[in-house]
């Protein structure tokens, strides 16, 4: 694997430790020619993405920040 192409995404939200939750399951799943890393701290999410191609990289990239956008969208929702 040559993991030439990077991306990083870190945002912001009182929901951080529920989205790393939620996202911690994804990661144990292989998405094929990419690595990723999901980190949390007091408030961010961060994801990165390493992939051998373009086309692997925004796969990877899309669908996490899809299921962030379900995690934190269903932590709002039971916090109301």
């Amino acid at each position: 694997m040559n993991l030439t192409n990077r991306a990083e995404l870190t945002f912001r939200t009182v929901h951080a430790d529920v989205v790393v939750r939620a996202l911690s399951p994804e990661m144990s799943e292989s998405i094929p020619r990419t690595k990723v890393d999901v980190l949390g701290g007091e408030g961010e999410v961060t994801i990165r993405v390493q992939a051998d191609d373009l086309t692997s990289l925004r796969a990877a990239l899309n669908s996490y920040i899809r299921w962030a956008n379900v995690a934190e969208e269903t932590a709002k929702e039971a916090n109301r």
